[in-house]
C-alpha cells in the first residue's frame, strides 16, 4: 500500500520540483500599460481642460480675470457670475438671465420626452412581435426618417405647423406645444429602431407563453415586455433629454422671445454686444445650461451602456 502512494506522489512531486507552469504574470508597468494608460491620461486632460477653464472662470471677478492666467485658480471665490447668469443678464430685450428659459425647456422636455418614448416603445413592441403587411417598408421608412438631415426639413415643418395651427385654431408655429410635436417627431424614429432591436432580442418563447395563457397585445407589453426593458428606457430617455435640452436650431426657429428655451437664451447672452463683455458670466451660464444632462448621465451612465448594447445588436 505504501509503495502504491508513493507511486502516485512522484508525478505531483517531479511536477511541483519542475517549478511553475503557464503564462507569465504580466508585468504592471509594461509597455502596452504606460502606452495605453498614457493616452486615457491625454485624452481625458484634453476634454477636462476646458470644464476646468470654465469652472475657475465662472468663481472669479472681472479684474481678476483681466489682471490674471487663464489656468490659475480664483484668489478670491464669488458666485455673483452665477447669481447674474441665473436671474439678471440681457437676453435680447429682457434681463431675467437663464431662469425664464430654464422653466422654458423643462416645459418643453417632459411632455417631448414621455410622448416620444411612448409612440417609439410601442412602434418598436410592434415591429419586433406583431408583424403585419407592411411592417418591413413601414420599418425602412422610420430608418429613412432618422437619417434625413433637419436641415432640409425645416421650411416644410414652418409651413405644417402654421396649417395645421389655422386648421384646428391653435397656435402651433411659434409656441411651445409645437416645438414638443417637433421634437417628438423627430426623436422617434432612432428611437424606434433601439426599441425595436431590443425586443427581437427578448425570447419569443416568453412572447408565445404569453399568447397561450390569454395574454393579448397590451398585456404583454406591460406585463412582460415593460418590466424587461429598464435598460432601453434608460438609453431612450438619456437620448431624448439630451437632444431636446442641448437643441438650439429648432428652439431658435419654432419658437418666439416669450417662449425661447435655455440654449437660444445661453446664445443671447454670450453673443451680446452691448455693454461689457463678462466672461465669467458668459462661462456660469454655459455651465447652467449643461447641468441637467450631466446629472443624468451621472445617474444613470452604466443603464446606458447596457442598453445600448442590447438594443444594437440584432437588427
Amino acid at each position: 500500500m505504501l509503495n502504491t502512494v508513493k507511486a502516485a506522489e512522484d508525478p505531483v512531486r517531479r511536477r511541483l520540483d519542475s517549478g511553475p507552469r503557464g503564462a507569465r504574470p504580466k508585468r504592471a508597468l509594461s509597455r502596452g500599460n504606460i502606452i495605453l494608460y498614457g493616452t486615457l491620461l491625454v485624452v481625458s486632460l484634453y476634454y477636462l481642460l476646458p470644464l476646468y477653464v470654465m469652472i475657475v472662470t465662472s468663481l472669479k471677478g472681472m479684474p481678476e480675470i483681466r489682471a490674471g492666467n487663464v489656468f490659475a485658480p480664483p484668489m478670491e471665490i464669488t458666485f455673483q457670475p452665477w447669481v447674474k447668469a441665473w436671474a439678471e443678464a440681457c437676453t435680447g430685450v429682457n434681463c431675467e438671465g437663464l431662469s425664464r428659459g430654464f422653466w422654458n425647456s423643462v416645459r418643453i422636455l417632459i411632455p417631448s420626452v414621455i410622448l416620444s418614448i411612448t409612440i417609439a416603445c410601442i412602434s418598436g413592441y410592434t415591429l419586433s412581435k406583431w408583424k403585419f403587411k407592411g411592417s418591413d417598408l413601414f420599418f425602412t421608412i422610420l430608418i429613412v426618417g432618422a437619417f434625413i438631415p433637419y436641415q432640409v426639413m425645416l421650411y416644410p415643418i414652418v409651413i405644417m405647423l402654421r396649417e395645421v395651427g389655422n386648421t384646428l385654431g391653435v397656435q402651433l408655429f411659434g409656441s411651445l406645444t409645437g416645438l414638443v410635436l417637433v421634437h417628438s417627431v423627430f426623436g422617434m424614429p432612432i428611437l424606434t429602431l433601439l426599441f425595436r432591436n431590443y425586443f427581437a432580442s427578448i425570447p419569443d418563447e416568453l412572447f408565445k407563453a404569453a399568447r397561450v395563457d390569454g395574454a393579448g397585445f397590451w398585456g404583454i407589453l406591460f406585463r412582460i415586455m415593460l418590466p424587461m426593458s429598464l435598460p432601453i428606457l434608460v438609453v431612450a430617455m438619456i437620448l431624448q433629454v439630451t437632444g431636446i435640452w442641448n437643441d438650439f436650431l429648432f428652439g431658435v426657429v419654432y419658437t418666439r422671445a416669450d417662449s425661447y428655451p435655455m440654449t437660444v437664451q445661453l446664445n443671447n447672452i454670450v453673443n451680446s454686444v452691448q455693454g461689457i463683455k463678462e466672461y465669467n458670466v458668459n462661462m456660469a451660464a454655459t455651465l447652467l445650461t449643461g447641468l441637467v444632462p450631466l446629472f443624468i448621465y451621472f445617474v444613470s451612465g452604466k443603464l446606458f451602456v447596457r442598453g445600448i448594447a442590447a438594443g444594437a445588436v440584432k437588427g
